[in-house]
């Protein structure tokens, strides 16, 4: 396989990853392009930073250094693994990452589920019943 070739067909992978829904992008997120500093993106795109998919919210982003997806949540959204029926609790920013009503997390080695929509509280503080009573 030559490179030019190998290239084209990296393009054409992450063209097509455009059209998975976000449960079977975390299946396969090698499909996806790693962040990249000083680089243009746009609503949606998905893009991989230290292992993890992360989707752009706002219309269009220009990237920054300092900026990677990990580190701003108001930029970018974490895609979560589906099929983990408790994932960790991490702290929402906002609305954009707010927990649901019956969205189920684990949190300081008990389970718990939200009991209101847009919750951006700690389990155990406000707005979660836990789920091992």
């Amino acid at each position: 396989m030559t490179k030019e070739y190998a290239y084209r067909l990296r393009a054409l992978l992450e063209k097509a990853s455009a059209f998975l829904n976000d449960g079977d992008a975390v299946e396969a997120p090698e499909l996806f392009p790693i962040w990249l500093p000083d680089h243009d993106y746009v609503k949606d795109q998905r893009v991989r930073d230290e292992g993890l998919l992360y989707k752009l919210i706002p219309a269009t982003h220009h990237s920054q250094a300092d900026w990677p997806p990990h580190l701003v949540p108001a930029i970018w959204v974490r895609v979560d693994e589906p099929g983990e029926e408790w994932p960790e609790w991490r702290q929402p920013i906002g609305a954009q990452d707010a927990y649901a009503s019956g969205s189920k997390v684990s949190h300081n080695g008990q389970h718990w589920v939200s009991n209101i929509d847009n919750n951006v509280w700690e389990p155990g503080v406000y707005g979660w019943l836990a789920a091992d009573e």
